[in-house]
């Protein structure tokens, strides 16, 4: 009898061993058929769209053939008090603060999308203490029994044969990488939007100062006309024509300041945080012009607009998300495992034989869903071909942008020798027709209107100055012009590698 029962204890742990190392193999299996999985996409293969705008710009707007000029925005915009305005808004504006948040949640919408390649993994330690019945049981006393667990267990873990977490996890890096454009394009905004506003600042302080000093001048023409009604040298007349003269320069001085006021509130609106009104003075013919750039060839936007590097993202995550609709109509597999030790007396819990282990592998694939899968696969097709649309739509707004911008450069250019040259005639005009009224050769009446043209062609010429220097800062912005490496408000920069890292 012992002879026997040895043998059958000796049966019984060689059978063990067998079933804990066909169960060993199972798993190295399965393991290394999950490594295996995702090496298959349903997605499409992805095509870049053909460029829908001609291969070059128009001729009559002055582009060349040279390379693209991008530079960063301290290397373009050379005032130095504009360069401290555009630094104060990179770290204090709450619209670029939006927009780094959202790579911040792109980047871990991706994270958790990547992570459900790898089987999750936990350790549990477990206890459970029963009793039971008399009556349910054959000793027909009441029985307590206790049981130890202590392992590690592996939740279901899809393999992923027909790449449906695999196109996912693309379709979410593709989302990121497109919000990380995109916060470049806010950023290149927000500098051109800066730009302008500074720019359009100093022009109203310029049409300002040149109000104030026409406003002194007839304030005094007016006083020397009174003194003339007064000893009769003069008819009221004339004196009634100066007023006019003045209130024409008043109402200016009003509306130049008004203007001005608004401006300052935009500028302090874009830094992000309250500036001094007293160092805003700057006048136009004082501020740095930015450089004039070439715009390169078309072809080049699609690697220098953000905008557009953004959009093409969007296009791969819809084409990613076709592949994991694709693969909704393949069947499921799903791995749960879990090993450990399993004892009813605590002190055995890590004795001989007290090795525990389950494997469960499950396989689902649904038979009737009302149309579900195919309707997702439409819409997920539908968003492809609406990314296609907004993706050639962005290059056609980017080739618009500028073509706009080089067309506006040279025919501002033209514009400003234009009324260079009338200001000039304007300034000899209004000083003949004065030195005529005062040899009595002409009546007062030339005097006003060659002062009245006089004005609004020194105000003209400020203004086609200042869209000049902002041609040249939206050519800038269109172009997709380089930012410079500003931390944001926390000191935190964005990254523009792997997300991974």
């Amino acid at each position: 009898m012992v002879s026997i029962g040895a043998g059958v204890n000796v049966v019984l742990k060689e059978t063990s061993i067998h079933r804990n190392y066909l169960a060993s193999r199972c798993f190295v299996a399965a393991v290394f058929v999950a490594q295996l999985a995702g090496c298959v996409s349903l997605a499409p293969d992805y095509v870049r769209p053909a460029s829908p705008v001609p291969s070059h710009y128009d001729s009559v707007t002055g582009a060349s053939h040279a390379p693209a000029d991008i530079v960063g925005w301290r290397s373009y915009f050379q005032d130095p008090q504009l360069q401290s305005l555009i630094a104060l808004a990179l770290q204090n504006n709450r619209d670029l603060g939006i927009a780094l948040a959202r790579v911040d949640e792109a980047r871990a919408a991706y994270g958790i999308e990547r992570s459900a390649q790898f089987p999750s993994i936990g350790a549990q330690a477990e206890l459970e203490r029963s009793r039971v019945p008399g009556d349910l049981n054959l000793t027909g006393k009441p029985l307590v029994a206790n049981q130890y667990q202590v392992g590690l267990g592996m939740a279901s873990w899809e393999l992923d044969f027909w790449g449906h977490i695999r196109s996912l996890k693309d379709a979410a890096l593709e989302n990121y990488l497109a919000s990380e454009a995109a916060q470049r394009a806010v950023r290149i905004d927000l500098i051109a939007q800066v730009a302008t506003s500074y720019l359009i600042l100093s022009e109203l302080n310029e049409r300002l100062f040149l109000a104030e000093q026409t406003l002194a001048s007839r304030a005094e023409s007016y006083r020397i006309f009174s003194r003339r009604v007064e000893v009769g040298s003069t008819s009221r007349l004339n004196l009634t024509q100066v007023a006019v003269l003045l209130t024409q320069a008043q109402s200016l001085v009003a509306q130049l300041e008004q203007e001005r006021a608004a401006q300052v509130h935009r500028l302090t609106l874009l830094a992000g945080t309250e500036m001094d009104e007293t160092t805003l003075r700057k006048r136009l013919s004082d501020v740095d012009a930015p450089r004039r750039l070439r715009a390169g060839a078309p072809s080049e936007l699609l690697i220098n607009r953000p905008d557009i590097i953004a959009a093409e993202h969007q296009l791969k995550a819809a084409n990613a998300n076709i592949g994991a609709a694709r693969a909704a109509f393949f069947p499921r597999i799903a791995l749960t495992a879990s090993a450990g030790t399993a004892s009813a007396e605590l002190g055995g819990l890590f004795g001989n034989g007290s090795r525990a282990w389950t494997f469960s592998p499950v396989i689902s694939l649904p038979l009737f869903d009302g149309g579900l899968r195919n309707s997702n696969l439409n819409l997920t097709t539908a968003r492809h071909h609406i990314a296609v649309l907004n993706y050639e739509k962005s290059i056609q707004n980017a080739f618009r942008d500028v073509s706009d911008a080089l067309s506006a450069r040279m025919w501002l250019d033209y514009q400003v020798d234009i009324a260079s040259t009338s200001l000039a005639v304007q300034l000899e005009r209004a000083r003949l027709s004065t030195l005529r009224y005062d040899n009595g050769s002409a009546s007062f009446l030339d005097v006003l209107d060659a002062q009245r043209d006089l004005l609004t062609a020194q105000q003209q010429l400020v203004q086609l100055q200042r869209a000049l220097s902002t041609s040249n800062v939206s050519l800038y912005a269109a172009l997709g012009g380089a930012t410079d490496e500003v931390p944001a408000a926390d000191g935190k920069t964005v990254s523009t590698t792997d997300p991974d890292n």
